[in-house]
């Protein structure tokens, strides 16, 4: 499996940590990147070079992208490249988990529209407002969709993310 995770300053690091760990320890390469390859610093300290800037990605080369919450899909939705990257892999059919307010990148995608999604509860009405359903689940699966609540539902979002990429490469 070959993960992209998409991150810019004040990712969330633990919706960061955890999914890159789970993901490398059941045999994923993942590749981290951002708007440019300098430092990004995540909401608790934690600092990741990334491996490429955006522009360097091509799409087909990777099973999954996963973007983790905090201030960074906020930051992500205003860099064309980012929104491009997200639209390209919803459009693709290949999947794409967001994390707590990792749906805000989603809506700017035009990723949403006529999905089942949860989100940080804060987002939940710009969700509804960008055409999709929320729902007040720990994780909700539509399509290659693939959402959690937040920080606590962890385990459940790694775990559909790992079920996703192995039903779509059957």
């Amino acid at each position: 499996m070959k993960a992209l995770f998409l991150i810019a300053e004040d990712f969330d690091d633990i919706q960061f940590f955890v999914p890159y760990f789970r993901l490398r320890e059941g045999g994923g390469t993942v590749t981290i990147v951002s708007p440019d390859e300098d430092e990004v610093v995540g909401q608790h300290g934690y600092v990741i070079t990334p491996d490429m800037p955006i522009q360097n990605v091509t799409p087909s080369d990777y099973d999954v992208l996963v973007i983790p919450g905090g201030r960074s899909p906020e930051r992500l939705r205003l860099n064309e490249e980012a929104v491009d990257l997200t639209r390209t892999f919803a459009q693709d059919g290949t999947p794409v988990a967001a994390i707590g307010h990792g749906p805000q990148l989603l809506i700017s995608a035009g990723a949403i529209d006529g999905k089942a999604v949860t989100c940080e509860p804060g987002i939940r009405d710009d969700v509804r407002g960008a055409g999709g359903t929320y729902q007040d689940e720990d994780v909700v699966v539509d399509g290659g969709l693939i959402t959690a609540r937040g920080t606590d539902e962890l385990h459940l979002f790694c775990e559909s993310i790992v079920a996703a990429v192995a039903a779509r490469s059957r």
